[in-house]
């Protein structure tokens, strides 16, 4: 018997209201999308950025991870950075020791700090904001994007733009312009790295959790801060893996993961260890069944932590994340697919928008470990922004040309923020030079990238 084929309806052609234009249109206000949106507004660019949640930051603020896996090496990701610390809204970086050697991290940040911080930013660069709006498509016109449909309370409503960057995370905007594009690794395996959902624990006893910490040595990866007063946002932990295989054996709980990572911010304990292997994230049904098989495992890692881990046991689930932390889904194809032999080795890019000291992190698409440890810098060239095969789209983010090797650094937040950063900036001066995004001069970036105090090159950072 043939495969059935889906039961469809025929909708009726309609106009559709233009709502605004613009010079650049953002998809997506997450941990990319506002360097984007805040770079290209700083410099005089009528912007407007889209996002489908109600409040800006994404996985770093709604999904809770709050903590760049890297440091912030310049520019405006450093800039915001600074800018919470001066509000008690971030802490001190710290180095991490891991397994193979020592990371150096930007602490986390006061979600709810960085909500604000970045939303304030946006307006002051004139940022038009459109909170709780979904991009349905794309418009091309003779090759090029000229504008995206929009989906709210409102109806259906189109915005042109002479740009649009799309840091939707999944390269949605790319993919429905027929840009070539592979899944994770591309082949038939699974292939991406794991779904997740971050949740945090109130009346943890943060001192008697670091003490501890200390002396196991079921905590290879970690930083404890030597003064108390540091340890609302300078402690790191990730391991637990003895810990979790005797919980395991004792009870015939079954637990997702070989480890678990807790860390504090603004003094609270946020826990990543919740894991979905092999979910397809654009479909609803498979989406919607991760959010709920992660709740189920917050249950048992909860209880596991009361049970076996000091400092734990009068502590209770704080919040939940309302998002799924989808750490890999498509890496679009640009005119330069950054390869992870590029990031693991250092190559040099004459095009390089900017130097990236992100940590390796793997989270394995088959379930084992994770792989967490620092390199040396490594550099982005611009060309890993540009897609083939349309005109006036920038990508950036976790989406943009890279392969699944190279993903597991260019995926991390200090990546995604100077993405965002770089496209902001190129799609400005294009429009000033009246250029293609891809005929843009990329020393012009670099040197407004310079000015901005970006690192561009690896030898850049000290």
């Amino acid at each position: 018997m043939g495969t059935s084929q889906p039961k469809t309806i025929t909708e009726p052609a309609r106009e559709t209201q233009v709502m605004m234009e613009a010079d650049v249109v953002v998809v997506g206000g997450g941990t990319t999308g506002p360097f984007a949106a805040i770079s290209a507004g700083r410099r005089g660019k009528k912007v407007v950025m889209i996002e489908r949640f109600g409040s800006l930051g994404g996985n770093l603020t709604l999904g809770l991870n709050t903590k760049p896996s890297g440091a912030l090496l310049g520019g405006l990701p450093l800039e915001i950075w600074n800018l919470a610390r001066t509000v008690d809204g971030a802490g001190k970086d710290y180095m991490a020791t891991t397994k193979t050697g020592g990371v150096t991290i930007a602490s986390p940040c006061d979600p709810e700090i960085m909500k604000i911080l970045l939303t304030r930013l946006c307006v002051d660069a004139g940022v038009q904001i459109l909170f709780e709006t979904m991009v349905s498509k794309p418009v091309i016109e003779d090759g090029a994007v000229i504008g995206v449909i929009v989906e709210g309370k409102a109806g259906r409503q189109f915005i042109a733009a002479k740009t649009v960057i799309d840091c939707s995370a999944d390269g949605d905007i790319a993919a429905q312009a027929n840009v070539p594009f592979v899944m994770g690794a591309g082949d038939e395996d699974i292939t991406m790295q794991p779904a997740s959902m971050y949740f945090t624990m109130s009346n943890v006893d943060v001192k008697r959790l670091a003490d501890w910490a200390r002396t196991t040595d079921d905590v290879p990866a970690r930083a404890i801060p030597e003064n108390e007063e540091d340890l609302d946002y300078g402690l790191w932990l990730t391991g637990f893996n003895k810990t979790l295989k005797q919980y395991q054996d004792d009870t015939g709980i079954v637990l997702q993961r070989d480890n678990i990572t807790l860390k504090t911010a603004a003094g609270i304990m946020y826990v990543n260890g919740t894991r979905v292997l092999g979910v397809n994230v654009f479909d609803p049904l498979q989406f919607s069944q991760a959010v709920v098989e992660c709740y189920q495992q917050i249950e048992a890692v909860t209880e596991c932590l009361r049970q076996r881990v000091p400092g734990f046991e009068n502590a209770k689930i704080m919040q939940i994340a309302p998002m799924l932390g989808v750490r890999e889904t498509r890496h679009i194809k640009g005119e330069y697919v950054l390869t992870g032999e590029d990031v693991f080795g250092g190559k040099h890019f004459e095009d390089s928008i900017c130097a990236d000291a992100s940590a390796v992190d793997i989270h394995d698409p088959k379930g084992a470990d994770v792989d967490f440890r620092g390199m040396v810098p490594y550099e982005i060239p611009y060309r890993c922004l540009v897609p083939l095969d349309v005109e006036q789209l920038l990508v950036a983010g976790r989406c943009i040309s890279a392969d699944h090797d190279a993903h597991s650094r260019s995926r991390n937040m200090p990546a995604c923020m100077a993405t965002g950063q770089a496209a902001g900036i190129a799609a400005a001066i294009a429009i000033e030079k009246g250029v293609t995004v891809r005929e843009v001069p990329v020393a012009e970036i670099q040197q407004a990238l310079r000015d901005i105090k970006m690192p561009l090159f690896a030898e850049d950072v000290v």
